[in-house]
C-alpha cells in the first residue's frame, strides 16, 4: 500500500456538516478552506513562526515520496463545491458518516483511495488515541455491512474474511495501519445553499485496529485517489468526473465539483492523465525551460518524464540529476551569489535583497505549457533568505503544491486530462 506520511494530499481537505441534509443531485456545496497552521486550525501552534511552519511542511514534503512507493507503479451533473484546507502539504477533510451524523475529521489523501475511520468498538490497545468520539455503527441507521462476495471488496488489494462480512486491511510504509470491516454509509457533506448533501451507499472502512504515526486530532483518512472506492470514484457520477481546486497559501479557497469543477476560458491549458496507476494522477512532463533555455527529459531515463500531481506535497521533486542540471541552468541565469541555506535542506538559495532578476520557468507538460510566477518555484524560508522548491530525489516525481499556487486546476475524470489556468485564486 501506500506509505503513510505523517499528515498527507497530503492538501487538507475540510467539509463542515449543516444540518438538513439534501440528496448530492440537488444542488451545489461548498466549505471553506482552512489554512493547517491558521488559528481556525486544531494543529495550530502559536509558538511556531510563519517559517518555522514553512520547513516543518518541507520535511514532510520531503517524505512524501514513500507515501506512494508501495503501491506505485509508474512503469450532465449539478455544481458542487467542498472545502480544501492547505497545510502547505497536508490537508483535512472534515466529513458526517452516518444516521444520525457523527463528523470526522480525517487527513485528505490524494496518494490513497479508501475512506476509512476509527469506530466502536475500538479499546486502546488496538486503536491510536482520538480526541473526538469513535464512529458508533450499532447507532446508525444507514449502516451496511459489505460482503466479501461484494465488488467492493474484490476491488481492495488486501482483505479477508469474517463470516460473511468483508474485512479490509491497509498499511502504510512508516508501519501506519488500519484493520477492520468494510461496510456502507452515507457520507454528508457542506453546501452552498446551507444545508447539508447526503451521499448515501458510500464504501468505508470502520476500523477496529489502527495505529502508527496517526494524529490525535484526525479521527481517519479519506481517499480522493483515482481508484474504484475512493470519494472522488464514488461521486463520479454525480460530479461527471469533474473537481477543481485554487489554492492559496495560507488562505481560505474551494474545491469545486460538477458542472463547477469545469476550467475554462482564456489561458487554459489542457494534458492527458497517464493511465499507469489507478489511484494516483499521472502527468507527463516532456522539458522544463528557464529563460531561453529548453531542459529536455530524456525518454530513457528513470522514471522518465511522469510526474504524479499531488496536492499533499509541498516541494516539487524531479530524478536528481536531471534536478541539479536544472538548477545549474538556473543558478547561470541569476546574476547574485548563491548562499548555503542554513539546516541544509535546499539546494538553491539567495539572500532576499539579491535576488532582482530570475529567468522565467515554464514547465512543459504533454501538449500544456505552464508559466509559472517567481512565486511558484522561489519560496522565503527565512527573513532574508529564499530558495528554490525545486528538490532532488531518488524516489518517485511529485508536482507540489506551491507550484499550483494561483492555478485553477481541473481533473476530467472522464476525459482523463488535467486542465490549469492562471488565475488570482485570492477571488476565488
Amino acid at each position: 500500500m501506500a506509505t503513510f506520511l505523517s499528515c498527507a494530499f497530503i492538501l487538507f481537505f475540510l467539509f463542515f456538516y449543516v444540518v438538513s441534509p439534501i440528496e448530492a443531485q440537488t444542488g451545489g456545496f461548498s466549505v471553506e478552506l482552512i489554512h493547517r497552521d491558521s488559528p481556525k486550525s486544531p494543529f495550530y501552534n502559536s509558538s511556531e513562526t510563519p517559517y518555522q511552519r514553512l520547513r516543518n511542511a518541507f520535511t514532510r514534503s520531503t517524505n512524501r515520496p514513500n507515501h506512494f512507493n508501495q503501491n506505485s507503479s509508474i512503469s450532465s451533473s449539478k455544481a458542487s463545491q467542498a472545502d480544501i484546507i492547505p497545510n502547505i502539504g497536508d490537508y483535512l477533510i472534515r466529513i458526517s458518516i452516518g444516521t444520525p451524523a457523527t463528523e470526522i475529521l480525517a487527513v485528505a489523501d490524494t496518494g490513497s483511495d479508501l475512506i476509512w475511520t476509527q469506530c466502536e468498538p475500538c479499546p486502546p490497545s488496538q486503536c491510536y488515541m482520538q480526541d473526538s468520539p469513535l464512529f458508533d455503527p450499532k447507532k446508525s441507521s444507514t449502516y451496511k455491512s459489505l460482503p466479501c462476495s461484494s465488488s467492493q471488496c474484490a476491488s481492495l488489494d488486501q482483505k479477508s474474511c469474517s463470516g460473511v462480512n468483508c474485512q479490509y486491511s491497509v498499511s502504510y510504509g512508516d508501519r501506519s495501519f488500519s484493520n477492520g470491516n468494510l461496510a456502507t454509509e452515507t457520507v454528508t457533506l457542506g453546501s452552498t445553499t446551507g444545508q447539508a448533501v447526503a451521499l448515501p451507499g458510500i464504501t468505508f472502512g470502520c476500523g477496529t485496529n489502527n495505529g502508527g504515526l496517526f494524529n490525535s486530532k484526525t479521527t481517519g483518512i479519506v481517499g480522493l485517489g483515482g481508484g474504484d472506492i475512493s470519494l472522488i470514484s464514488q461521486m463520479r457520477t454525480t460530479i461527471a468526473g469533474k473537481f477543481s481546486y485554487c489554492l492559496v497559501r495560507a488562505s481560505s479557497t474551494k474545491i469545486n465539483f460538477g458542472t463547477n469543477g469545469i476550467v475554462s476560458g482564456p489561458g487554459v491549458v489542457s494534458t492527458p492523465l497517464i493511465v499507469k496507476s489507478k489511484t494516483f494522477y499521472v502527468l507527463t512532463i516532456d522539458a522544463i525551460s528557464v529563460g531561453n533555455q529548453r531542459l529536455e527529459v530524456m525518454s530513457g531515463s528513470t522514471p522518465g518524464g511522469d510526474i504524479v500531481i499531488d496536492s499533499g506535497t509541498t516541494l516539487t521533486l524531479l530524478p536528481q540529476g536531471y534536478n541539479s542540471k536544472l538548477l545549474s541552468v538556473m543558478s547561470s541565469m541569476i546574476e547574485a551569489q548563491p548562499v548555503a541555506d542554513p539546516k541544509g535542506s535546499f539546494e538553491l538559495c539567495y539572500s532576499f535583497n539579491s535576488l532582482s532578476q530570475v529567468p522565467e520557468v515554464t514547465i512543459h507538460f504533454r501538449g500544456a505549457d505552464v508559466k509559472l510566477s517567481l512565486s511558484n518555484f522561489f519560496v522565503k524560508v527565512s527573513e532574508d533568505i529564499v530558495c528554490s522548491v525545486f528538490k532532488g530525489t531518488n524516489s518517485l516525481p511529485l508536482y507540489g503544491n506551491i507550484m499550483q499556487t494561483n492555478f485553477l486546476v481541473g481533473y476530467d475524470i472522464e476525459q482523463q486530462t488535467v486542465s490549469f489556468r492562471p488565475t488570482d485564486c485570492t477571488e476565488q
